[in-house]
């Protein structure tokens, strides 16, 4: 395993993030409320280590473990290790951003726009053998 991988079926690879640690964040399309998971990345998967959201409704209520904190729900999910978390892409939505210490970079930074409505993106751990496309 070497950093987090985005692309398609585990092995179309379009971009190689380096580090362990990342957070996803995007904001809600009807509630206009900010979202944001934190996650690591493992030889076992993806793993969700804790998540933030900025309000509740429209299919995002905190699940009851939840406390908020300086305006936002935080908690912590119980899930195990995903092989891959599949993101979908719209041009009619501000979109995903993945975020590395300080620095957040959207998915249309990273990989383009999207190609088609309804297109979707592969996060999973980059194995040793992928294409050296890291940024």
């Amino acid at each position: 395993m070497s950093g987090l991988c985005l692309g398609l079926a585990f092995h179309l690879v379009y971009a190689r993030l380096p580090g362990d640690r990342f957070t996803l964040a995007w904001t809600h399309s009807v509630e206009q409320t900010g979202w944001e998971e934190d996650y690591r990345v493992s030889e076992t998967g993806i793993e969700l280590l804790g998540a933030r959201v900025e309000g509740s409704g429209a299919g995002m209520e905190p699940p009851p473990n939840a406390v908020l904190r300086q305006g936002r729900w935080h908690y912590r999910a119980s899930l195990p290790p995903l092989s891959k978390l599949t993101l979908a892409r719209s041009r009619h939505t501000s979109g995903y951003r993945i975020c590395r210490g300080q620095r957040c970079e959207s998915l249309s930074a990273l990989l383009g726009p999207p190609p088609a409505e309804g297109a979707t993106v592969d996060l999973f751990p980059c194995p040793a053998s992928a294409a050296n496309g890291a940024r």
